[in-house]
């Protein structure tokens, strides 16, 4: 079963247009809001001044480094977006060849993605301005869901969509997703590695437990991928817009965001979706800053300059800490030899082949291969569901009751026995 891989979060839209010089009807529906200018969509990022992005902007600003957005497709023609896309496919079969035609359930999504990670705004101090407003954006259009209409799973469609990525000059990939499993395919093995191997930075969202996402899933959970936790407005590990684990990398914002919709339009959302591209934007700024630094020590640089907030690192809440651009950028850090966030090959070398000596091995000496566990089955929607014992209800409900309806039956029998037993010596002792 391919599982539903979106990560949409919570959103509330906001009632005016790209290059509006007013706000529609009644003002924002957000509490202790001014009254409406020019620039009340720039006011409402407060990531930007807050996480120090905007002094980060003297030292980098994402110039020459390409950020590949794999996700609903990207309207590159919104203002915010205008000659931001410099290139584009679609892996779903149901979009346009430039990507940039938003598709499946949830197509609002990547050009909402894109706005907050190298959107350029509408003018001087106007319209969503992205965290890395100068990075060039590839977009690659997949149809998430289980009904699309596409010939190919979501599964397949990541994979092709990683390994174009790679081949068309992306340094960063951002993945505002989730496969809503720890595990998954071998097909991925391949695309993942053929990423690392040639130095590209994968950031992926954590999920959002308000969403139903109750543990980290893939692809935060392969190793090497830089994955995105949430935090919210006081730096506090988000509840609902966000999931935590042991492969979390960093956290950032999740909470009361603001990006482009494909109509021109603005929304307000929350959710680790969000969180991944302010992420993205500063592994492009640093790309940016030290264009020498390979993949391995750019996510070094970005994971040893985060605030811990106290905790043991890496922790489940907040990784190796709440992102800081400004240090990231700056401050003195010791290069690595290696991606300090894991080896996706080592793990493959230990949890998919093991090599059986040839006298085990079904042919002669043939590796074992070993397959993440699969997707459990949907569940049954006819009159059998409840009629036909499942693994789970025979385990814990069938065999425990039939266990203790058998030792009851005895105990009955044996108390019939025992009273007709002494019945019958009464009866003998007053003759």
């Amino acid at each position: 079963m391919t599982r539903d891989i979106r990560n949409p979060g919570r959103r509330r839209r906001l009632a005016w247009r790209t290059g509006a010089t007013a706000v529609l009807a009644a003002a924002l529906a957000v509490s202790g809001t001014a009254p409406a200018r020019a620039d009340t969509v720039r006011d409402l990022e407060y990531w930007l001044a807050d996480y120090g992005y905007t002094t980060a902007w003297t030292s980098s600003r994402g110039e020459g480094v390409t950020v590949a957005v794999i996700d609903t497709g990207v309207n590159g023609e919104v203002a915010e977006l205008k000659g931001v896309v410099v290139g584009g496919t679609d892996v779903s079969g149901l979009g346009s060849p430039d990507g940039q035609t938003p598709v499946g359930e949830e197509e609002q999504h990547g050009t909402m993605v894109a706005s907050l990670l190298a959107g350029r705004g509408t003018g001087e101090g106007n319209g969503v301005i992205g965290v890395a407003p100068e990075a060039d954006l590839l977009s690659i259009s997949v149809a998430f869901g289980q009904d699309t209409g596409s010939d190919k799973t979501n599964d397949e469609q990541i994979a092709e969509a990683v390994r174009w990525a790679v081949d068309n000059g992306a340094d960063v990939i951002n993945m505002s997703l989730t496969r809503n499993t720890r595990d998954w395919p071998e097909s991925w093995d391949e695309a993942f590695l053929y990423a690392f191997e040639h130095d590209v930075v994968v950031v992926a969202a954590a999920g959002n437990r308000g969403s139903g996402t109750s543990e980290v899933g893939a692809p935060a959970t392969i190793p090497g991928v830089l994955a995105v936790a949430g935090v919210d407005r006081e730096q506090n590990a988000s509840f609902d817009a966000s999931s935590q684990g042991i492969t979390i990398a960093v956290s950032a914002p999740s909470e009361d965001l603001v990006g482009v919709l494909p109509d021109g339009s603005y929304v307000q959302w929350s959710g680790t979706s969000a969180a991944a591209p302010l992420v993205s934007g500063l592994v492009a700024l640093v790309r940016s800053e030290y264009p020498d630094l390979d993949a391995a020590n750019v996510i070094n640089r970005v994971i040893r300059t985060a605030d811990p907030k106290g905790e043991e690192v890496p922790s489940p809440l907040y990784g190796y800490g709440i992102i800081d651009p400004v240090a990231a950028l700056t401050a003195e850090v010791d290069s690595v030899d290696e991606n300090p966030l894991g080896s996706l090959q080592d793990w493959i070398r230990v949890h998919r082949r093991a090599d059986l000596p040839a006298e085990e091995g079904a042919g002669g000496g043939d590796s074992q291969e070993i397959v993440p566990i699969a997707d459990p089955p949907p569940p049954r929607t006819d009159s059998a569901k409840t009629l036909l014992p499942t693994a789970w209800t025979l385990a814990y409900i069938t065999v425990p009751l039939s266990l203790v309806a058998g030792f009851g039956t005895l105990a009955a029998l044996l108390g019939i026995g025992a009273t007709r037993h002494i019945r019958r010596t009464s009866r003998t002792g007053t003759r």
